[in-house]
């Protein structure tokens, strides 16, 4: 039944709890009680909004950064992690596999911004070998959510 109800939330986290019971077939009241034992188990973190950010004209500039990082006996890469996890430019962080350690995003108001954020914050952490960075050009999907309109797909008519 929580499976149930996370489905739902991370499709729309709008969802009413009695369009959820409805869904699910109980009570709104048990919907309720479930989504407090989530949060409180720490299972559901926070909701999210999905913004389409071209939209809004703005000028906000983001980059996908791979760090290389000199991991620490007994602790891994997680005392690096969560130190760069603190700073406000970076928005995710991930451990990945491959050439690199971590893989962030980053969000700034100028390509300098992002610049200055790599070469003053993140280049300086001890224990950070190298970074790549990847600014990012155009985003088409963000957590499942297509965020332009799909043209229509017509064939072409082939005429004799």
């Amino acid at each position: 039944m929580k499976d149930s109800i996370l489905d739902l939330l991370s499709k729309d986290a709008r969802i009413s709890a009695a369009e959820v019971a409805v869904r699910i077939g109980v009570t709104e009241a048990k919907v309720n009680e479930l989504i407090k034992e989530l949060e409180a188990d720490n299972i559901i973190k926070g909701y999210k909004v999905i913004i389409n950010e071209e939209a809004l004209n703005e000028n906000i500039v983001r980059a996908l950064i791979e760090v290389k990082i000199t991991p620490e006996r007994g602790g891994g890469f997680d005392r690096a992690a969560k130190r760069i996890c603190r700073f406000p430019e970076v928005t995710d962080c991930y451990l990945i596999s491959g050439d690199y350690d971590l893989r962030l995003e980053v969000k700034g108001n100028s390509l300098r911004d992002v610049a200055a954020f790599v070469s003053e914050k993140l280049s300086t952490i001890d224990g950070v070998i190298s970074t790549a960075t990847l600014f990012l050009l155009k985003k088409y999907k963000e957590s499942g959510k297509i965020l332009e309109e799909e043209e229509e797909y017509e064939r072409l008519k082939i005429s004799p």
